[in-house]
């Protein structure tokens, strides 16, 4: 077994922090006075920062701390965060994110350059200093003799090393504001044996001389708050001594706890063990002032929820295993069912019942929340309101509805185009809003909720809606419907989707062309979902997308068509009927009557050329898209299948109205139906009826 390479966790760990950074910055332009996101964002800087030097992304590590000592004065409330400040901060975010994906094609003129506007904003009257020069407090000569200091104890949680912090880095910041004495406590070290590698077992006694309040020293530590205990009290007057290295070594005398250590537990004790121990000053008796509350002297267990982090292509992997079990378990139950053997059937029982928890679990695993997927939006809606001049305000509900991760990958494009739809071609201009008496700010939502063993996901804008006249005249003259045509306006808006169909007057950089909803909606059908469109004139439109919940197992009805048998997904069946005799003398038109409304169907034995008789009593499964219903008829209604989807080769995917093939129970194959090409053959087969009997 590969072990994942060390640069790549981090590219992993950054990417999420990416995320968090970018988040805050965009929420710090709608809240400026909100303390806590610039908090969030400094937190993700910090880790950054420092994870880079600690992987060897130099480069990064120091253009990060530029960022984030310029962006210090944010943080302290001396700037507010204006929209071109933020600008430039995620403009800073995406070098910074270069920097780590690709080092070798990143160009440091444009790094000084972000840099450069980065100071115009925050240092207007200094920046031609270095970021990292400003502000900075001289260092206490030897000998001076001082009026104010601090006494401070620190005791880090142990596992405050997994994650991403590190107690040296934060001793050197507190070195920063003045002279310190610092010296390690190694009471708590355990015996070589009982060691974690991972874990923090020093504690330090510091004497910090510098007129610094109690807030500087809480900027240093703000990160890791929760994750420490820090003791303070008031240093009395005392001479300051030399500056002594954080990290000097012990000529004299080797540390003994570095020679017994390990070499992963050296990398952690071994640089600060080797401080001058035998020097150390004792611990005043008088207890400091303590500023967090004290931790219990019973033992727990303060890993937190343990994570694991694991690659995508081995959870696929474990899909396809759990996928076999379940065929295997399958034919199990129906060779029990076929025999007498009482205590066979119980066992099958028992496989049955662990395979469906195993698949449940292992469905569980690779359910990722749509959130991940909808906070990448933010900066495209932040960057196409800019550079549209259309002030957007961007909403999201469902963030935590759950969907299988590859859903959550085929996703994203298909919703970037929406939303720049919904941008360019639904939010009017300010000037338009204003005379419709409208708010100048658009508003687009995107909103995910189960359904069932759905998903729905919906774009919503309250824009100026579809205008069906203009879409009626654009399908008209490139003849995709005859003039005057009787039709209604969902059937009009499906145009839209039609290869190169665009209403839009002017070609611009972002759309124009007739290019993308046919995309989308072959993407969404791909991942067998649906899309449909609602609209109300100077309202706003809606898009909601219908997705199953994974693309590995679903639900199935099992039905039989000649000597065949095929699988229905489950989701897209609204009802089964029987066909009737009078549906039967309507061969010619091909239309069945549920409840007063015409609903077309199809002869699914005509489709797939089964011999022999049709069964006397015909079922009529009616499957839905949308607002369209068809009607599939078949010979028998087997019933439910729990169904493991397999892929079909390369020479069968011109077989347009299958989406995949299955294993039944007793070893044979079973096709697949695919809902929304049988929906557009339906379509297909009314439009042509309507034009032979128009002639």
């Amino acid at each position: 077994m590969n072990a994942m390479d060390p640069t790549e966790v981090f590219r992993q760990e950054a990417s999420e922090l990416f995320e968090v950074l970018e988040g805050a910055l965009l929420d710090l332009g709608q809240r400026p006075d909100d303390r806590e996101l610039v908090d969030s964002a400094f937190r993700a800087l910090h880790t950054i920062k420092g994870s880079g030097a600690m992987f060897g992304f130099d480069k990064v590590a120091s253009f990060t701390h530029e960022f984030e000592t310029a962006f210090d004065r944010v943080r302290k409330g001396e700037i507010k965060p204006t929209q071109e400040l933020i600008s430039v901060a995620l403009a800073a975010k995406d070098y910074i994110r270069a920097l780590i994906e690709d080092p070798q094609s990143t160009d440091d003129i444009i790094g000084e350059a972000i840099l450069d506007d980065l100071k115009r904003f925050v240092f207007p009257d200094q920046s031609a200093a270095p970021v990292a020069e400003i502000a900075e407090a001289p260092p206490l000569a030897p000998g001076e003799s001082k009026q104010a200091g601090w006494h401070l104890y620190l005791e880090f949680e142990s596992h405050i090393l997994r994650n991403g912090s590190n107690p040296l880095d934060l001793l050197e910041d507190l070195c920063k504001l003045g002279p310190c004495f610092v010296v390690p406590v190694t009471d708590g070290i355990p015996f070589l044996d009982e060691m974690e590698p991972e874990d923090c077992y020093l504690k330090w006694d510091v004497k910090l001389h510098a007129a610094c309040d109690k807030d500087a020293i809480d900027d240093v530590f703000m990160f890791v708050q929760d994750e420490m205990k820090l003791t303070l009290s008031p240093l009395e007057q005392v001479e300051a001594p030399a500056p002594l290295p954080l990290f000097q070594l012990l000529d004299e005398e080797p540390a003994p706890v570095a020679e017994m250590a390990a070499p992963a537990v050296e990398a952690v004790v071994a640089p600060v063990a080797a401080q001058p121990v035998a020097k150390a000053e004792p611990k005043p008796e008088a207890k400091p002032e303590s500023k967090s509350e004290p931790k219990p002297e019973a033992k727990r267990d303060d890993r937190g929820i343990a994570t694991v982090r694991v690659q995508a292509e081995r959870l696929d992997e474990l899909m396809d295993r759990v996928g076999e079990l379940v065929i295997a378990q399958a034919r199990l139950t129906q060779l029990a069912s076929s025999g007498s053997d009482l205590s066979i059937k119980m066992i099958a029982e028992e496989i049955e019942r662990l395979a469906s928890s195993l698949r449940d679990t292992t469905m569980g695993a690779r359910m990722v929340p749509i959130g991940s997927l909808f906070g990448r939006f933010r900066r495209l809606v932040h960057d196409l309101s800019r550079d549209l001049s259309k002030p957007v305000e961007f909403v999201t509900t469902g963030e935590d509805t759950e969907l299988d991760k590859t859903m959550i990958e085929c996703l994203a494009d298909p919703l970037v185009h929406l939303i720049r739809n919904a941008i360019d071609h639904g939010i009017e201009d300010t000037a338009t809003r204003s005379a419709n008496g409208k708010t100048e700010q658009g508003r687009i939502e995107l909103a995910a909720v189960h359904s069932g063993a759905q998903v729905l996901v919906t774009v919503k804008d309250n824009g100026g809606g579809l205008n069906t006249a203009r879409i009626r005249a654009k399908a008209e003259e490139q003849g995709l419907i005859a003039s005057g045509a009787v039709l209604t306006d969902h059937e009009i808006h499906q145009f839209l989707f039609h290869p190169g169909f665009s209403t839009a007057q002017t070609i611009s950089a972002l759309s124009g062309r007739g290019v993308g909803m046919d995309v989308v909606k072959r993407t969404i059908e791909n991942m067998r979902g649906t899309i449909d469109l609602s609209t109300r004139p100077g309202q706003g439109t809606t898009v909601t997308l219908r997705l199953p919940l994974t693309l590995a197992i679903i639900e199935g009805l099992l039905i039989r068509v000649g000597e065949g048998r095929y699988i229905i997904p489950l989701s897209a069946v609204e009802e089964c009927i029987e066909l009737t005799a009078e549906d039967e003398r309507s061969r010619g038109r091909n239309f069945l009557n549920v409840r007063g409304n015409l609903v077309p169907f199809l002869r699914l034995r005509e489709i797939m050329t089964a011999s022999g008789t049709p069964d006397r009593h015909q079922k009529t499964i009616i499957i839905s898209t949308g607002e369209t219903h068809v009607g599939l008829v078949a010979d028998q209604i087997i019933g439910n299948h729990q169904t493991v989807i397999k892929s079909l080769s390369k020479l069968h995917s011109d077989v347009t109205i299958f989406s995949g093939a299955t294993i039944l129970g007793d070893g044979t194959a079973a096709l697949i139906l695919d809902v929304a090409q049988l929906v557009t053959l339906a379509q297909s087969k009314v439009e042509k009826q309507h034009i032979s009997e128009a002639a």
